[in-house]
């Protein structure tokens, strides 16, 4: 298979204007008859969905939670990105497109990532426009603060709730064009399967969670904004609902899977605190502008954070990455945490920590000043631990968070099968192997608002005169009876052991083996522990319950199932890559100070995967990376 990015030719900064100059339209009145079927309700499903909507095509929307506004975008706290230059401190689209190339480690296309600072500009107006409450500064110009791995202030926010604001926005958009009758939505939907027809993607199958009813709904194009699959840890800053399984059934139809290994660490989580968890807590990466990140200078220290001198303790950022210090980005910084931890300099009860202090913070700018920036973390952290982070530092452990793998996409956010879109975090285009923090909300909303509505009619255009295929089609039959007979097979398994169960087990293995830190020894015991983990799966899960009625224990199993297998792909993936790349971080290829260790030579290329059957080895497609317009280096933030 020969993988085509259909980059457009021409200056970096003038590709996506030629894009858009030459891309085929579909006229107001043919836009009707082309029916798109969008898959999820965050950021980047409500922003398409509303767009496309918007602009006469008939939209039906789904999401399995009971309400739109419900999508774990509201969980992203920190505040998005956009290269506005307010502060005047040297910010450009062209430095935001460098420092996330480089955040990525050099291993994402340049023409998306481009793309994406260029439009990250139009995005606050939008946002603006909206009604998003973003700080201000006194004299009413929006503030800025600063992220990890960048040296400049581009970071917009409302306080510690930018992905709820901003999701209300979109979510305000998607629910006018629901009254208008252009959108219909169908909340307490699960996409269960993609169907493909004639070769292209035409529907899909879903399942009502409210009565067990299987559905079927036909369309000329499907979207999948479904989000990451972090949660295939367990233990993560994602909710319960978060999963993998609509791309991975995409997956299974066709759509090959790119660089499943890239999941991201976060460095500022809430410390697990016992066996009894079922998720673990984001803090927002925001709080390392002010908070200094250090642990105590002797091993399995006793004393009180404020009892322990300055000169006692290791500002370990600030001396490992001077230019950077408590910014550093999160793979370096989560990494950096674990090592300290490990070498037993943890604090907390269970020693799993590490201290983010705002005191000096609160000494220069006041107590108030904080809290106008942070209240509403600085109450969550006191809610949940009953710790005044005002009076001693906060406890703050890496987590798993982000998924930079996903579907394959090209230039025009296309999977390889025709018809079939994948946007925001369900695909792998713009983060390489490490995202900068408040770059998630910006792709979301980027390919919601601004890419896909050119990108999905420049497809649609030679679709209006094919022959249109109902769910009447013989492939709906048969991938309804396939999804049927899964979900009856679950069922009838009548095992001992609930799907939380193999899940925990499954994310403790994927955490110690294919985390922080991966070996080939590791990753090889993964993949035959994965294969043991799944073959009791089959024989001792339990489902209570039957499948044609509510039964959230047949949606967890039916998720961990996919999680099974693709956590295989994941260290298979892992396996592959013999270099050290940002959240790859491979303990045979490092330098002498423990720095990542890439390989240009051999490993410049995204790993997409072929599903070649449960009984067989995925087949690997690389997409070899091309960077024209810049300089590979080494990542430095020392």
């Amino acid at each position: 298979m020969e993988l085509d990015a259909k980059i457009p030719a021409g200056p970096l900064e003038t590709k996506w204007s030629q894009y858009k100059a030459q891309a085929k339209l579909v006229n107001p009145a043919n836009r009707k008859k082309l029916p798109v079927i969008v898959v999820g309700t965050g950021l980047a499903g409500a922003s398409a969905a509303a767009s496309l909507a918007e602009q006469g095509y008939p939209v039906t929307s789904f999401c399995f939670q009971d309400s739109a506004r419900r999508a774990h975008s509201v969980a992203a706290q920190g505040g998005v990105n956009a290269a506005k230059n307010y502060q005047n401190d040297g910010d450009s689209v062209y430095r935001m497109f460098y420092d996330t190339l480089k955040g990525g480690d050099f291993r994402a296309r340049e023409a998306n990532v481009y793309r994406l600072a260029e439009c990250s500009l139009n995005l606050i107006d939008q946002a603006v426009a909206q009604g998003v409450p973003f700080a201000r500064e006194y004299g009413g110009y929006l503030s800025n603060r600063s992220f990890g791995g960048v040296q400049v202030s581009r970071t917009f926010y409302a306080r510690g709730q930018t992905g709820q604001q901003l999701l209300l926005g979109a979510y305000q958009a998607l629910m006018r064009q629901v009254s208008l009758g252009k959108v219909t939505l169908h909340s307490r939907h699960e996409m269960l399967d993609l169907v493909v027809a004639e070769g292209k993607a035409k529907g899909i199958i879903a399942r009502n969670l409210d009565s067990g009813l299987i559905e079927r709904f036909a369309a000329e194009a499907v979207v999948i904004a479904t989000g990451g699959f972090g949660k295939i840890y367990y233990l993560s800053t994602l909710a319960m609902g978060c999963n993998g399984s609509a791309i991975w059934r995409a997956h299974k139809r066709g759509a090959l899977m790119a660089c499943p290994s890239w999941t991201q660490i976060h460095p500022t989580s809430l410390p697990q605190s016992g066996d009894y968890q079922s998720k673990l807590t984001l803090m927002s990466e925001s709080l390392r502008n002010d908070g200094r990140i250090w642990v105590p200078k002797l091993p399995d220290e006793q004393r009180a954070a404020n009892d322990i001198p300055e000169q006692e303790r290791d500002y370990y950022l600030e001396r490992r990455y001077p230019s950077f210090g408590n910014l550093a980005p999160r793979d370096i910084s989560s990494r950096a945490a674990k090592e300290r931890i490990d070498a037993g300099f943890g604090v907390g009860a269970q020693r799993n920590a590490v201290y983010l202090d705002f005191s000096k913070a609160i000494k220069e700018q006041g107590k108030d000043k904080i809290k106008e920036k942070y209240g509403n973390l600085f109450s969550m952290y006191k809610k949940i631990t009953a710790d005044d982070a005002y009076a001693a530092p906060m406890k703050i452990s890496p987590a798993a968070h982000f998924s930079m793998g996903g579907l394959w996409v090209d230039y025009e956010l296309m999977t390889t099968i025709p018809g079939l879109f994948a946007i925001g975090e369900a695909n792998f285009a713009d983060h390489g192997a490490n995202r900068l923090g408040a770059n998630s909300l910006l792709q979301a909303c980027v390919d919601g608002y601004f890419i896909l509505p050119y990108t999905l009619a420049n497809y649609l255009s030679g679709e209006l005169k094919k022959e249109k295929i109902t769910t009447a089609h013989p492939e709906f039959d048969r991938i309804e009876r396939e999804v049927i007979t899964q979900l009856a097979g679950l069922c009838e398994i009548k095992g001992t052991k609930t799907a939380d169960y193999f899940h925990k087990k499954l994310g403790k293995l994927l955490y110690d083996k294919c985390g922080l830190s991966r070996s080939a020894e590791g990753l090889t015991e993964a993949i035959e522990g994965i294969k043991v983990l799944r073959a009791a799966f089959y024989k001792d899960l339990i489902v209570p319950g039957t499948a044609d009625e509510i039964n959230s224990e047949l949606e967890k199993a039916g998720r961990v199932a996919d999680y099974l297998e693709i956590a295989e792909l994941m260290c298979h993936d892992a396996l592959s890559r013999e270099e050290s790349c940002g959240a790859h971080f491979r303990e045979e290829y490092q330098t002498a100070d423990g720095e990542a260790l890439r390989d240009d030579k051999n490993y410049c290329y995204v790993s997409a995967w072929e599903w070649k059957g449960k009984d067989s080895l995925p087949l690997l497609h690389p997409e070899h990376l091309k960077f024209e317009f810049i300089k590979l280096s080494v990542r430095s933030y020392s």
